[in-house]
């Protein structure tokens, strides 16, 4: 029987890699995703290898999430895989400038929305005594950068569910663990630099970024390990960045 996989934030970025690289190696897929359009489009895509079934919501919504979650149909209805994929950066501006309605964004998103749809799903994977959790977090959630703060913040949020959900879901048979990217070229900086694409592009200027299809391929590595290895924890940048704030501009490769 095919393993089901449920990935939030399918619309686009690394969320819709994944869902493209678990499809086409045999897992059935829920699409979760705010832009109904996108995620029909790639329903129509990924139905060529695969049984697909779609949830639109904002996982900021936690009504949606739980009345989206819980509308499932029997054949999509155990999970054996959540990809905790949806996040944001808004604004990047220091601390005593930042915007208020941003903050609560990522806090919303990133933080909160990751536990709704946890909440939903765990009692199920609970019941079963099996599932995998990944959490996609962020290098900001290792360590913080000038003007991150909140975003930072929130990823920090995401490091530490990651490993408190795994000591509290060991007595299930739940495995859970965490991927930590540096530089991925989405459009994770569009959403950030509020649609200013020069800005957006500077992030990249001179160097070779990450590809969402490369933390697919790691996400899938990790989830097609033998049920008694557990992927804890992994950081993942290109080759031309050390830290956070160090990167070489001069290695396009």
């Amino acid at each position: 029987m095919n393993k089901i996989a449920l990935v939030t934030g399918a619309t686009s970025g690394i969320g819709r890699a994944t869902a493209r690289l678990l499809a086409k190696n045999n897992y059935k897929i829920i699409l979760c995703g705010r832009r109904e359009d996108r995620l029909n489009e790639l329903e129509k895509e990924l139905s060529e290898f695969t049984e697909i079934h779609t949830l639109s919501f904002d996982v900021r919504d936690k009504k949606a999430v739980f009345e989206s979650i819980n509308s499932l149909p029997s054949a999509f209805s155990k999970i054996d895989v959540l990809i905790n994929n949806a996040g944001n950066a808004h604004g990047l501006s220091p601390i005593q400038e930042g915007n208020l309605d941003d903050w609560d964004a990522m806090i919303d998103i990133n933080v909160k929305g990751l536990l709704y749809v946890s909440k939903a799903i765990i009692p199920k994977m609970i019941e079963q005594k099996s599932g995998h959790i990944i959490n996609i977090g962020s290098i900001a959630g290792k360590e913080v950068y000038p003007n991150g703060n909140v975003y930072c913040a929130s990823k920090y949020a995401v490091d530490a569910l990651n490993k408190s959900m795994r000591i509290d879901l060991n007595p299930y048979g739940i495995r859970v663990g965490a991927i930590h990217p540096g530089m991925v070229e989405t459009e994770f900086s569009e959403v950030r630099f509020k649609g200013d694409k020069d800005k957006a592009a500077n992030t990249y200027k001179g160097l070779t970024p990450l590809r969402p299809e490369d933390i697919a391929d790691i996400i899938h590595f990790v989830v097609s390990r033998p049920y008694h290895v557990n992927i804890a924890d992994l950081i993942v940048f290109p080759t031309a960045q050390a830290s956070a704030t160090i990167v070489n501009r001069f290695l396009e490769i």
